[in-house]
């Protein structure tokens, strides 16, 4: 049976609606945890029918989806104007704090929210944090090699995957500050590995 068009929330009472639905929904998250969202909680939590719910998404993995998605964007502007706005400065070190706050709310929620966008885009998610380590890593005139597919591959994936590792192993209750020294150092480590590999191979 082919599902039903969704209706698109162009309307400013339409992208209202849509916005109450997000905010109850990470409200729960924060409150409740996963196990206990329901869209039926969702509904009352936002104010709005189940009915006019599920006339913006289909269950509420589609919720948890676009919640991830709106921070995901968030996070890849926020990056943007980083690196635009101060392109002379430590760019790994400001592309490692940004995605390190770039996905709101408790560990739980940050693992429930990017495994929602593993599930709805796959590998697809890592390739916007891949482009943004690369937006940065172009401004560093120090590190004038070209980055083969597999060292890129490596560079945002270490950093996304062991931040995703961190979130759900709170009970390490690892030191935010201590852990953006260690990322700061594991890529600049790596890159400056790759330079001096690029070096040897041209002489």
């Amino acid at each position: 049976m082919i599902e039903k068009a969704r209706r698109n929330p162009k309307q400013a009472r339409a992208q209202a609606t849509v916005d109450a639905i997000l905010a109850a929904t990470f409200q729960l998250l924060e409150a409740d945890g996963e196990g206990k969202l329901t869209t039926n909680r969702i509904a009352e939590r936002a104010g709005v029918s189940i009915g006019t719910l599920y006339q913006y998404f289909k269950d509420r993995d589609a919720i948890l989806t676009a919640m991830g998605e709106r921070q995901a964007e968030a996070l890849r502007r926020k990056v943007t104007d980083i690196v635009l706005a101060s392109p002379e400065q430590d760019g790994i070190r400001t592309i490692v704090q940004a995605i390190m706050s770039g996905i709101e709310g408790s560990p739980e929620t940050r693992i429930v929210l990017m495994d929602a966008l593993f599930r709805a885009h796959g590998e697809s998610i890592m390739s916007q944090h891949h482009a943004a380590f690369l937006d940065s890593i172009r401004e560093r005139s120090d590190l004038d090699f070209v980055l083969g597919r597999e060292s890129a591959f490596v560079l945002t994936h270490a950093v996304v995957c062991l931040l995703r590792a961190a979130a759900s192993e709170p009970e390490l209750e690892l030191d935010p500050t201590a852990l953006e020294d260690e990322l700061v150092l594991l890529i600049e480590s790596y890159m400056g590995a790759l330079a001096l590999r690029a070096e040897r191979a041209s002489a």
